[in-house]
């Protein structure tokens, strides 16, 4: 375990972005809001590869996130989820046929190619495709030029990516189906722990562990934190009648709703220091798409100890309000009006985003 001396001795930036943690603990003392590139930079390159990435931290990306999904012999490789019939090119492949099937995962059935089901070898044998084809047209001509990468590879990119720009990249893992992969064998977490611990980079660098599910925050919290004292967990969460999958799988009837009162806030910061609500969840939207009341979400939040990081910021007309939207189809580009979208929930207090856009995302942030 690395002491608090050895961490602030790791250099003047390090040292910098730690104290800049400290002073997120108040939120009226925090710094700039943080910019997560969210699959990458995904509104430029197919999610989850590597190009996505480096495109990332380019386009001014503070964290990267990488999605975790286990194979079939226990390595961690970086999907948004486990069924890959969307998001590869498995469907080309006549020796994998046999493969499709339908299993229930966090209780929806799904029906496609999934990574447990396949060694690294046999994914890697494969090539990421754009998952959003009909929005992201434009990203589909970088089809088939990207291998699935593991989360070792990941790594090791973001921290080359350090060494030759002397920027501090974060990273912001998220350990997806942690209750499926355990009925079928596999321990995500112990994986993930090893990484992190055998790279120097996650030892030292910012890193902020996601889950959906409750148990596994609260199971690796002490672990991480003796890996990597600055790091930080957050809770993401669903929409609000949906129940965790390891609650649901336990019987339990909390919802994501139970979560975002006062009294669940203040459960979740025996064991995380972030949510991850919806864009929607700060600002609910009509049938229409037009924007409502904000909720007090934030603010609750913030009352707790709580930092908040909401999901997604997309370019395109149909992720954006109604009124942002601009003349034109749904699927065109509309940078302004994800900048004006993003600025009014920095204007209710978001301490951080993800986006599909990290170029827009660090324009906003950087204009203060």
């Amino acid at each position: 375990m690395l002491t608090r001396r050895q961490v602030l001795g790791m250099g003047g930036a390090y040292a910098l972005w730690a104290r800049s943690i400290r002073a997120q603990a108040a939120p009226s003392l925090a710094p700039k809001p943080i910019v997560f590139a969210h699959r990458g930079a995904s509104a430029w390159r197919p999610e989850h590869t590597l190009a996505s990435y480096a495109k990332a931290m380019l386009d001014g990306a503070d964290f990267i996130e990488p999605d975790l999904v286990m194979t079939k012999d226990g390595h961690l490789v970086v999907r948004h989820e486990s069924n890959i019939a969307e998001t590869t090119d498995v469907k080309d492949h006549p020796e994998f046929f046999a493969r499709y099937r339908t299993c229930v995962i966090d209780g929806e059935k799904q029906t496609g190619w999934f990574t447990a089901d396949f060694t690294l070898e046999e994914l890697k044998t494969l090539r990421a495709r754009e998952r959003l084809a009909a929005i992201r047209e434009h990203n589909t001509r970088y089809n088939d030029r990207f291998e699935i990468p593991t989360f070792e590879e990941v790594i090791d990119v973001v921290a080359a990516q350090s060494a030759a720009s002397g920027k501090i990249f974060g990273l912001i893992p998220e350990i997806k189906h942690s209750t499926f992969f355990h009925s079928i064998g596999h321990d995500p977490e112990a994986v993930f722990l090893k990484t992190i611990a055998n790279h120097a980079y996650t030892r030292q660098a910012p890193l902020e562990v996601q889950s959906f599910e409750t148990g596994n925050l609260k199971k690796i919290r002490e672990s991480v934190l003796e890996i990597n004292p600055q790091a930080r967990l957050m809770l993401l969460m669903g929409e609000r009648q949906e129940i965790p999958p390891d609650l649901f799988a336990k019987g339990q009837k909390i919802t994501f709703g139970d979560l975002m009162t006062p009294n669940g806030l203040r459960e979740i910061k025996r064991y995380a220091d972030v949510i991850g609500p919806s864009n929607t969840d700060i600002i609910p939207r009509d049938a229409h798409g037009a924007w409502l009341e904000p909720t007090s979400l934030i603010s609750d939040a913030h009352k707790e100890g709580l930092l908040v990081h909401s999901y997604t910021a997309r370019p395109e007309n149909i992720f954006l309000p109604q009124h942002l939207r601009s003349k034109g189809k749904l699927v065109d580009r509309n940078p302004n009006g994800m900048l004006a979208e993003i600025r009014r929930y920095l204007d209710l207090g978001l301490d951080g985003f993800f986006t599909d856009d990290p170029a827009l995302g660090r324009i906003v942030v950087d204009a203060g």
